[in-house]
Parts: structure tokens; sequence; C-alpha cells
């Protein structure tokens, strides 16, 4: 008899337990029912990158001296840089450097340690394809600066979007003096 009796106090137990964990979780659902939308409609809507945002890796042909110190420094040894010495000048001409994005880990060790800063990190990060051989960038490729985001006017910056939207909010929360 004490089995059954303790078997329907722990049953009771547990519903008590499992109603208090709905009523906290319909809590926190309705806790967030104030707050902003945080979905972002990603071709019309692009968030804004941070400062030192690591994306595509812009490269300057001219200023590069073919040190290959890009090379070193990748952990993945990626860049790959082709030259030839020439005895005339006794340097080194730089004659193709191309870079696979769809390798690259982007941690920008070679952006740091080039020592003509040739290379730098741009705001791009729309690299998709369906071809995985056109991530690789030679330097033609490399060298094409991408569309800042605060540049173009065709799309709507979540900044913008969202500056907006507290201004409408704020807005029809006022009221006027003629309101009361």
């Amino acid at each position: 008899m004490f089995p059954m009796v303790t078997g329907f106090m722990s049953y009771g137990q547990q519903t008590i337990r499992a109603t208090r964990y709905i009523g906290q979780s319909f809590i926190t659902t309705l806790s967030h029912t104030n707050r902003l939308p945080i979905t972002i409609h990603y071709p019309y809507e692009k968030s804004i990158t941070p400062e030192r945002f690591r994306g595509r890796i812009h490269f300057e042909f001219d200023k590069c001296i073919a040190c290959e110190v890009c090379v070193r420094v990748c952990p993945i040894d990626l860049p790959v840089v082709d030259w030839r010495f020439e005895k005339d000048i006794k340097r080194k001409q730089l004659l193709n450097y191309s870079i696979d994005f769809g390798v690259c880990i982007f941690c920008g060790n070679c952006v740091e340690y080039c020592p003509t800063s040739c290379l730098s990190m741009t705001e791009e990060y729309e690299l998709s394809t369906y071809d995985r051989h056109e991530l690789n960038y030679n330097q033609i490729a490399l060298s094409r600066l991408p569309i800042s985001i605060m540049e173009d006017y065709t799309i709507q910056t979540i900044r913008n979007s969202t500056k907006s939207k507290i201004d409408e909010d704020k807005s029809s929360n006022s009221r006027t003096i003629t309101d009361y």
C-alpha cells in the first residue's frame, strides 16, 4: 500500500514541477514580446560589419615585393606567390599572386605581417558560389575594391532600419498636451 501512495505523491510532485517549468517558460516568452525583431531580411538588409571585421583580402600588386612573408605566417601556406629574380635590377619581380578563399580561414596573419601593407582585409563577406574553383582569386580579382555597404543605397542597412523603427515607436508612444 505504501508504494502506491508514494507513487501518487511523486506523480503529483512531478505534475507540479512540470507546471512550474511551463509557467516559467511562458513568462520568459512574454517578456520578449516588447523587444524589436532581430530577423534580417538578408539580400535587402545587411548588418553593418564591425571595424576590425576580417572579410575578403584586398591586394595591391604595385606594393608587393614578393618577400613571401604572407606565405610563411599563414597557418595553411595558402597564398601562392610566383616570382622571378631580375638580375639587372637585383630584385624579385612578382608574376602572380593568388589566394583560394575556399581554403582560407581568414585569420589575418598575412595582413598583419606584410612589411609593405599591400594586403588588407575588406568588409566583403559575400563569397558564396556554386563552383569552388571560382573562389581562387588571382591578383586581378584580389585588387578589386568591394562595394561598401555604407555607400550602396539600394541596400537598407540594419542601422537605418532599426533607427527608423525606434523613431516610429517613440513618436507613437509620445503624447502631446492636447491628448490628455
